[in-house]
């Protein structure tokens, strides 16, 4: 199966889940645990979603970034430096994050 996206994987690991595209760490009440959470970047505002997500999938963002950093200490699998990820996956979809790999793929 062809990813549709790929990234640097910095937290290892595989899940499953709901994509949830997030723009602030300002009141989210869809975000569920367990859901994909998608943005451009993290920041400590998004601590909290951050802590009930199966994995976090970013636009930008390097080894030393706030959601590599974070995801390795929650132990999540985490994508970053995706390029589009907030424009590719859209709220609802079915997908699979390979933290290891750096890959999302459609369910």
């Amino acid at each position: 199966m062809k990813p549709l996206l790929k990234g640097l994987g910095v937290s290892p690991g595989q899940v499953q889940g709901k994509v949830r595209i997030i723009k602030s760490g300002k009141k989210n009440p869809q975000f569920n645990s367990g859901n994909i959470l998608v943005t451009h970047i993290t920041d400590p505002s998004m601590v909290p979603l951050m802590a009930r997500a199966g994995a976090i999938v970013c636009d930008i963002g390097g080894m030393t970034s706030h959601p590599s950093i974070v995801s390795r200490e929650l132990g999540i699998p985490c994508i970053v430096n995706t390029k589009k990820a907030t424009q590719v996956l859209k709220n609802g979809m079915q997908v699979s994050v390979d933290g290891t790999k750096g890959m999302v793929k459609m369910l």
